[in-house]
C-alpha cells in the first residue's frame, strides 16, 4: 500500500480526560448523500476508546508543512503533551486544529471490526477549509504537491 498516496489527517475526540488524538492517513469519503466518511483506527490505539464514548470526533486534514505535528500525533506521547505542541479549539464537541487545511466535525454511526484495525463511519455535521496544499504520504515519506498545475490525464 506504499504506492498508494494518501492525505495525512489528525481524528481527535474529547473524552473525560481531556483531547485525544491521532494521526492517520487511513481517511475516506463514503457518501455524499448524506455526508459520510471513515477512518481506520489501530485496535491499539488510546483514541479509539475515546472517541467510541464520545460518540463524535473530527478529522483534521493536515496542510503541506506540517509533518512535525504529524510526527507529534503519531507518537506515542501522551494526549496532554500532544495537544500542548499545537493550538486548538473545541467546535462542535471536537477539538479542531487552529492551522489545519480542512476539519471535518463527525458523529460516530458505527464501529466495524477489520483485523488489527477498527473502521469507524462518520456523519459529517459540520466542515470549514483554508487556502493551501495537503499534505501527503508516499513510499513512507510525507510529501507536499508540486506547484505548476494538474496533469492532462
Amino acid at each position: 500500500m506504499g504506492h498508494f498516496a494518501t492525505g495525512v489527517c489528525v481524528v481527535t475526540a474529547v473524552g473525560p480526560d481531556g483531547p485525544a488524538g491521532l494521526t492517520t492517513n487511513a481517511v475516506s469519503s463514503l457518501s455524499l448523500d448524506p455526508p459520510l466518511l471513515l477512518v481506520c483506527f489501530d485496535n491499539e490505539s488510546r483514541t479509539l476508546p475515546v472517541v467510541r464514548a464520545a460518540g463524535r470526533f473530527a478529522v483534521n486534514v493536515l496542510r503541506a508543512g506540517q509533518e512535525e505535528l504529524a510526527a507529534t500525533f503519531a507518537s506515542k506521547a501522551l494526549a496532554a503533551e500532544k495537544f500542548a505542541a499545537v493550538t486548538h479549539t473545541v467546535d462542535h464537541g471536537v477539538p479542531v486544529l487552529d492551522d489545519a487545511l480542512a476539519w471535518l466535525a463527525c458523529d460516530l454511526l458505527a464501529l466495524h471490526p477489520g483485523g488489527d484495525h477498527t473502521i469507524g463511519v462518520g456523519a459529517v455535521t459540520q466542515m470549514e477549509h483554508g487556502g493551501g496544499e495537503p499534505l501527503l504520504f508516499f513510499r513512507g515519506a510525507f510529501h507536499a504537491l508540486r506547484s505548476g498545475g494538474r496533469s492532462g490525464a
